[in-house]
């Protein structure tokens, strides 16, 4: 083929590719859109019901009288936490997906963060039986230091989802020229190698034990897999049946 019909044909297939895509991006802008409104209108009335049902089961202004009634005023609250945390994680996927995650990645040690991290779910693993063995994480990298206290605090609240009463969740890092590898590894079911990818991807979740006995929407691993790529870096996960499950995050040392 002469090199100017070549030329001539790939800027027609790409100009046939951008008005192919064009309709999807748009509506891809407007799911987000839609995901945002949604979210911010969800949250006033949401607090609310967390504040006064705080208030009611603590019984602020005077007995409730029944213990009943106290009771069901600590399951509004439990239930509204866990529709808030929701609606937050679907706010900041629209908001990663958007480019509009306000991220600043700049030189900051892991070791303190892990650190802060591991305390934050003391009480977690306490109530689960479950052991969180840390090791060398004496590393710097290029992260957002609050992008990266949501991936690995997301990382580690799924290890303890899914890990059996006792078992243990291991976390460490490691260099590898101007890479650092940050893992953390739980034992349990584990899931097929092929549903892997499906668990990245938002609001589409796969029939593996990670979904039908999971804890709330799933959203966590593609939370930390665009955080991640907002950082300029990955989440690789890995898996098989009955070998446990690990996530691998790579980010840039500095």
């Amino acid at each position: 083929m002469p090199a100017y019909e070549h030329a001539t044909r790939s800027v027609a297939d790409a100009a046939t590719a951008n008005s192919t895509s064009a309709p999807a991006q748009t509506l891809d802008e407007q799911k987000r859109s839609f995901l945002r409104m949604v979210s911010h209108e969800l949250r006033t009335p949401l607090n609310s019901i967390l504040g006064f049902s705080e208030i009611l089961a603590a019984e602020l202004y005077g007995p409730l009288g029944d213990p009943q009634y106290r009771e069901y005023a600590q399951i509004i609250r439990g239930s509204g936490q866990k529709l808030l945390k929701l609606v937050n994680q679907v706010l900041e996927i629209a908001r990663l997906e958007g480019g509009a995650a306000d991220l600043t990645c700049r030189p900051e040690p892991l070791a303190p963060i892990v650190e802060d991290v591991a305390a934050s779910l003391k009480d977690e693993l306490e109530r689960r039986g479950l052991r969180l063995v840390v090791g060398d994480c004496e590393l710097t990298v290029s992260a957002d230091p609050r992008g990266l206290r949501t991936v690995l605090t997301n990382l580690l609240q799924n290890a303890c989802a899914f890990s059996p009463e006792g078992g243990e969740i291991r976390l460490f890092a490691s260099r590898k020229r101007d890479l650092a590898e940050i893992v953390v590894a739980n034992d349990g079911e584990g899931v097929e190698p092929a549903e892997l990818a499906r668990l990245l991807r938002p609001f589409e979740q796969g029939e593996s034990a990670l979904t039908r006995h999971g804890e709330g929407a799933g959203l966590g691993l593609p939370i930390c897999d665009l955080t991640c790529q907002a950082m300029g870096g990955l989440l690789k996960l890995a898996s098989a049946p009955g070998q446990g499950f690990s996530a691998h995050v790579i980010l840039r040392t500095a």
